[in-house]
């Protein structure tokens, strides 16, 4: 059984539960009216004929007015005598038996109240009334009437049927209103679990167009929301698998190459002719290999902890010109066994708020890549202090960076041209090493290059703690 035929029988149950106890509390409560508004007038009538047969002069006459109330107010009507003894019935068949009401306690409560004596008991169908007659000159001194019951009930059994009809029609229309309102809560829920099933099963693109501002509607907004971000983070899942596949298969290309070298020089090593000046090239390239090797798992381990190690920076105040003097006179001679000069215009002093070793490193990175790929021309360091921050630039007239590999350029291992980038010893890890460093500092590099002309990159560093 489905969630809207479920709603409807709970609907309709609960409704229709409410229907007839309203219903039957209305048919009591009008019965229980009516009785009561009968009785009273009942004792009215009783009241009013007694006192029209205390004028009468002569028993003759007593029959003729007993019939004429009779008939004019549907009444069975009996008198009675001072000792109880029925007089007259009209009609006669009304009261056969009837006598034996008129009992010693029934006399007895006329004489002690003014009020009509009721018979109304459950195993009767009629409704009896005795009343005292005043002293006359008849012999008639009690007066009995009685009615039907049913006939008291008649107006009672006449609603009761509106009641009952009205009861069928409202039940009638708790039914049709119950389905529609199942299945106006059904659908949205209905719609609801197929498209969290479609979005489990993978179906990203699945969208929920229910137009509501209930609850509703706001879960289907969430998840529609949950659904792009699943798609997002889905998408960004892929890039990163395929990426840390393409790191992996790095990792291979880059460890298998200096491997082959340094097996070849082994065995050019053991070659028993060999002369001791070839023997000690090929250990010397034995040695550069596993050199490179060497830095290039150092390089991956920084990696791994500057991503997942948020303590590893270590801040404080130190003068950054200082620093970039010590780099700019590392890279001078290598520098100028290319022709090519290295300017360093900074304040004598400029204060920063960083880890020196880690600034230091991403200062060794960017100048030695500027050593690298010029070939003639100039690098220049400018440092320019700002109000809060302090401003580095690398700039140089190299080589340059074609567009379409500024977006990767600080990938791991990504290189714009392999084989020069693998010949000058590079591990193809040192901007990413920067880039994750200066995210720590909560700063970022940034890269400007035109092909043949140069490239410039330049990041920021606070002058005093955040």
């Amino acid at each position: 059984m489905n969630i809207q035929s479920k709603l409807a029988i709970t609907y309709i149950t609960l409704l229709s539960i409410g229907v007839v106890l309203i219903s039957s509390y209305a048919i009591l409560s009008i019965r229980s009216f009516l009785l009561e508004e009968g009785i009273q007038n009942f004792k009215n009538d009783a009241h009013t004929f007694a006192g029209s047969f205390q004028n009468n002069v002569r028993n003759e006459n007593l029959y003729n007015k007993a019939r004429f109330v009779s008939d004019l107010t549907g009444l069975n009507i009996a008198l009675f005598d001072s000792v109880g003894y029925q007089l007259l019935a009209y009609p006669d068949s009304g009261f056969i038996g009837a006598e034996e009401f008129l009992n010693s306690e029934v006399l007895q409560a006329l004489e002690q109240t003014q009020k009509p004596y009721i018979v109304n008991r459950e195993e009767l169908q009629n409704l009896i009334a005795f009343e005292r007659i005043e002293p006359n000159d008849t012999e008639a001194r009690y007066l009995r009437i009685s009615q039907p019951k049913a006939e008291l009930y008649a107006a009672e059994a006449s609603i009761r049927h509106l009641i009952y009809g009205a009861m069928i029609g409202s039940i009638l229309v708790v039914v049709v209103v119950s389905f529609l309102f199942a299945r106006y809560l059904a659908t949205p829920i209905t719609q609801l679990k197929e498209a969290a099933l479609d979005i489990s099963g993978g179906n990203l693109d699945r969208e929920i167009d229910l137009k509501r501002s209930d609850e509703f509607g706001s879960l289907a907004q969430s998840l529609n929301q949950m659904a792009n971000i699943l798609k997002s983070d889905n998408e960004q899942l892929k890039k990163l698998n395929e990426k840390q596949s393409q790191f992996f298969a790095d990792i291979t290309h880059e460890v298998r190459n200096p491997l082959h070298s340094i097996s070849g020089a082994l065995e050019m090593i053991g070659i028993e002719n060999i002369s001791e000046e070839k023997r000690e090239q090929y250990h010397q390239m034995a040695r550069r290999q596993i050199n490179r090797i060497t830095r290039l798992f150092e390089d991956i381990k920084a990696l791994q902890r500057y991503d997942y190690d948020e303590a590893f920076l270590h801040k404080k105040e130190f003068d950054l010109s200082q620093v970039l003097k010590h780099v700019t006179e590392a890279y001078a001679r290598a520098a100028e066994k290319k022709g090519i000069t290295i300017e360093l215009d900074t304040p004598e002093e400029t204060f920063v708020y960083a880890d020196p070793d880690k600034i230091e490193q991403v200062a060794e990175n960017l100048i030695s890549n500027a050593v690298k790929y010029t070939n003639e021309g100039e690098i220049s360091i400018l440092v320019s202090p700002q109000e809060k921050h302090v401003i580095v630039m690398v700039k140089d007239t190299g080589i340059g960076i074609s567009t379409e590999h500024q977006d990767r350029l600080f990938d791991r291992f990504y290189r714009t041209d392999k084989a020069r980038s693998r010949d000058k010893g590079g591990t193809g890890l040192g901007l990413s090493i920067v880039k994750s460093i200066l995210t720590a500092h909560g700063s970022e590099i940034n890269v400007s290059s035109t092909i043949g002309k140069g490239s410039e990159f330049s990041f920021s560093l606070s002058r005093h703690p955040e």
